[in-house]
C-alpha cells in the first residue's frame, strides 16, 4: 500500500532513480512485486544504493557475493544484467531524456477496472526494442511497461483511485 500510495505512478526524471526502478522491474520478472518490495532495502544496501557508477565497476566477486546474500534476488542473469545495464547508463549521454522519449502522449486512457490495464503497449515494445538494441538486458516489453507505470510515464491508477488525480497533476509539471 505504501508503495502504491507514495511512489507508483509519480513522475521520476532523475537518472539514478530511473535506473533503480528499471533494475527493480527487471528483478521482478517471474516473481511477485511484493517479493521485490520486501527485498528492496536489502538490495539498496547490497547494490551500493543503486549507484550507477559503483555498479558499473562491479565484477564477478561482487556478483558471487550477491548470489550468497538471501536479502537480494539471487539470479546470476539478473545480477549480471544490472551490472551491464549500469555500464550502459553510465556511458549514456542522457538516459532519463532517452527513456522518457518513449512515454505516450498525455492524457492517456483512464481505466475503470484492473483488467482493462494493459501489460504491454506500443510504446513499451518500442522502448524494449531500443534498449535491447543498445545492449540492455531484462528489458522485455512487459518489464518496460511496468517501468513506465512505476516512474509515471503513464498513469494507470484506476479512475476511482485517489492517486489517479494526484499523479495526473504531477505529470503536468
Amino acid at each position: 500500500m505504501e508503495y502504491h500510495d507514495e511512489e507508483w505512478g509519480v513522475p521520476v526524471r532523475d537518472t539514478q532513480a530511473l535506473f533503480e526502478r528499471l533494475v527493480l522491474e527487471g528483478m521482478q520478472a517471474g516473481l511477485s512485486w511484493l517479493t521485490i518490495l520486501r527485498k528492496r532495502a536489502d538490495m539498496r544496501s547490497a547494490f551500493f544504493q543503486f549507484d550507477i557508477q559503483r555498479l558499473a565497476e562491479a565484477g564477478e566477486d561482487d556478483i558471487n557475493r550477491w548470489l550468497n546474500n538471501p536479502g537480494v534476488i539471487r539470479h546470476r542473469g539478473k545480477l549480471r544484467a544490472m551490472v551491464d545495464n549500469a555500464r550502459l547508463v553510465a556511458d549514456s549521454a542522457n538516459f532519463a531524456e532517452w527513456v522518457w522519449g518513449f512515454a505516450p502522449p498525455q492524457p492517456a486512457r483512464v481505466y475503470a477496472e484492473p483488467g482493462e490495464v494493459p501489460s504491454v503497449t506500443v510504446q513499451s515494445r518500442a522502448m524494449s526494442k531500443a534498449l535491447k538494441a543498445a545492449g540492455y538486458k531484462f528489458v522485455g516489453p512487459t518489464v518496460c511497461y511496468a517501468f513506465m507505470q512505476s516512474v509515471g510515464m503513464v498513469n494507470d491508477h484506476l479512475g476511482s483511485c485517489f492517486r489517479h488525480k494526484i499523479c495526473a497533476e504531477l505529470g503536468k509539471v
